[in-house]
């Protein structure tokens, strides 16, 4: 793991290659007490455990962690018993209300032109069948032909949308197009009188694990209808069904189901800064997963890393200017309902979140850095991004970080974000699958990951900048 950094001389120190770079490369130069702390850190991180011995206590003591669900309580009470061992020097839970859906016993199969069944699973949000279902297949080759059916012209009917397999890449771009036909096809095929939906998978995989996922709601009401994600190879297999002129007919039955309301929460790790403990410096990762699989990649790899992260700073000798806040958001995959609640239960506070961030997308390393401060803080995160480049980090574009997904409502509230990028390229081969499992995780790679963040993230609440504009920073009027 050493592998990641060079030596530590060559950063550090007045007329070092580093300091020469820095004031060649910006106008702002990292103290170089702190840069040693940071880099401190950085070995620190990359030759701890920690973070996997969190993921794994998580995934295997809880597994998986359905929003709402018991198994989701018990994630929150294992959450605030990690934060007490721990170096923290606050632990608290903070409530709210979820309605909770179920997925229950599911089944499709391929009943003509011949007998097969399919590897499906029901979409977030979906109705149930209150019989089985057998009706042939209407086939649509993407979102946007369903788009053009007719009201009524599918009833009694099955549609199914088609579509691609997501391409791998870095930046998991591609998600958000092929993400239409699961989260907004139900409208146009309840619109249609379909009995059912059945959709291709958004995943880059070609094993015959289904991806579930939420479907988004319509004027706040969910489909009466059976929404089911297949599997790559089975949706293939339907394709080339329809290109051969065959008819295709399915069988399929739904238990899915709301089940009312039920208490969730977000369980808030808190470091209190030395000196301004009112400013946060707030980071995270969801503590809730879809149930298929143990959320190991999604997000329990975040959780780790962010809480691994906080933890090594909470070790230093004495605590940076302000505080470190870790949350464990909840009930993320339904719906960001964890970040809305936190964002409305502080909202009187978040003019004093001076940064946000979030790990979300996997355990794979990061390879860079981006932001979205006031442009006079930009000169500081490129120090910082000079300084982790040795974790084989770049520095990339300032007015482009969202900080991650649980940090949406608080970008609505103006609150400036970085974010380090993992590298996405397998992600969507396990995301929502019953395949996002521990054993998806490397222990050298989560490591890369802590240390880049316990960095940042020392740097951003030890460093007296401001990184919101001023306006943003001034008090609203009523």
């Amino acid at each position: 793991m050493k592998l990641f950094l060079v030596p530590i001389f060559a950063l550090l120190g007045v007329g070092s290659a580093y300091a020469q770079t820095a004031a060649t490369a910006s106008d702002y130069e990292l103290d170089a007490k702190q840069a040693e702390v940071a880099q401190g850190l950085m070995e620190e991180a990359l030759n701890s455990d920690l973070a996997y011995e969190i993921v794994e206590s998580l995934t295997t003591e809880v597994g998986a962690r359905l929003a709402g669900s018991e198994a989701e309580k018990r994630a929150r009470e294992w959450g605030v018993k990690l934060g007490k061992k721990l170096s923290f020097d606050k632990v608290s839970v903070e409530e709210f209300t979820m309605p909770y859906w179920e997925r229950g016993a599911m089944q499709v199969t391929l009943t003509s032109p011949y007998n097969q069944p399919l590897y499906g699973t029901a979409l977030g949000g979906s109705g149930a069948s209150s019989d089985t279902i057998d009706a042939d297949v209407v086939y649509f080759r993407s979102i946007e032909k369903i788009k053009a059916v007719k009201d009524g012209e599918l009833k009694n009917k099955i549609a199914f949308i088609d579509g691609d397999a997501m391409v791998k890449s870095q930046t998991g771009g591609g998600y958000s197009q092929a993400n239409q036909r699961r989260r907004v096809g139900w409208q146009h095929a309840e619109r249609g009188g379909a009995a059912a939906l059945v959709v291709r998978s958004v995943g880059s995989d070609f094993h015959r694990f289904p991806h579930t996922g939420m479907m988004s709601s319509k004027e706040g009401t969910w489909p009466a209808i059976p929404v089911i994600a297949i599997s790559n190879p089975d949706a293939d297999q339907l394709r080339r069904l329809h290109g051969l002129g065959k008819s295709m007919t399915l069988n399929l039955h739904s238990e899915a189901a709301w089940k009312g309301d039920v208490s969730s929460g977000n369980v808030i790790l808190d470091i209190i800064g030395r000196e301004k403990p009112d400013e946060i410096v707030l980071i995270g990762g969801h503590l809730d997963s879809w149930d298929l699989g143990t959320g190991a990649v999604d997000d329990g790899a975040g959780v780790a890393i962010t809480t691994a992260a906080a933890e090594l700073i909470a070790r230093l000798p004495k605590r940076p200017r302000r505080t470190i806040r870790v949350v464990m958001f909840g009930a993320e995959e339904v719906g960001l309902l964890g970040a809305r609640a936190y964002a409305k239960q502080h909202e009187s506070e978040l003019a004093n979140h001076v940064v946000a961030t979030e790990s979300d997308f996997g355990a794979s390393t990061i390879w860079q850095l981006v932001s979205n401060v006031d442009k006079a803080a930009n000169p500081v995160i490129d120090a910082i991004g000079r300084l982790i480049a040795p974790l084989g980090i770049a520095r990339g574009g300032s007015e482009v970080a969202n900080g991650g997904p649980d940090i949406i409502p608080l970008v609505e509230a103006g609150v400036p974000t970085v974010r380090l990028n993992q590298n996405g390229m397998d992600y969507f081969d396990l995301h929502h699958t019953p395949d996002d499992t521990l054993d998806k995780i490397v222990p050298d790679e989560l490591a890369q990951n802590v240390a880049a963040y316990a960095a940042l993230v020392y740097l951003m609440a030890e460093l007296d900048v401001e990184f919101r504009t001023v306006s943003e920073q001034e008090p609203q009027s009523e």
